[in-house]
């Protein structure tokens, strides 16, 4: 795989709810993480007493850390209504010549941040609230 343009990574979002995603942010930096909790299935039995993992249990969950600039006023005002409202909608993480992950996430922080002799930005961590898919 060759290297990508981390400017190319886009923050869409559905809030209408019909499945039309609209960006709202370009990120300047960003991190994308997925997690796996594991369940412990060791017992006293356990071969030569190594741990062992049940398969297919446990709970998955993704974070997205990012810092940017908001593409309009309407999209500033949309992500900090669902902040102040605890509002779950579906998001989607454009990741171009990678894929797209897409679902429902909550804003878990929001913060801004500017110089004086520089533009507003803001930092944004999304956490997932359900199912996530990846194409």
């Amino acid at each position: 795989m060759t290297a990508q343009r981390g400017r190319d990574l886009l923050l869409k979002i559905d809030s209408t709810g019909t499945g039309t995603y609209v960006s709202v942010a370009g990120l300047r930096t960003n991190t994308l993480t997925f997690n796996a909790t594991s369940v412990d299935a060791s017992a006293q039995d356990s071969a030569g007493a190594w741990r062992e993992l049940l398969s297919g249990t446990g709970l998955k969950s993704a974070q997205i850390k990012g810092t940017g600039i908001f593409k309009d006023a309407a999209s500033d005002a949309a992500i900090r209504g669902y902040f102040f409202t605890d509002t779950i909608v579906n998001w989607q993480i454009v990741i171009p010549n990678f894929g797209t992950v897409t679902g429902p996430f909550q804003i878990t922080s929001l913060d801004y941040a500017g110089k004086f002799d520089s533009e507003m930005t803001f930092d944004l961590s999304l956490a997932s609230a359900g199912q996530l898919s990846f194409a």
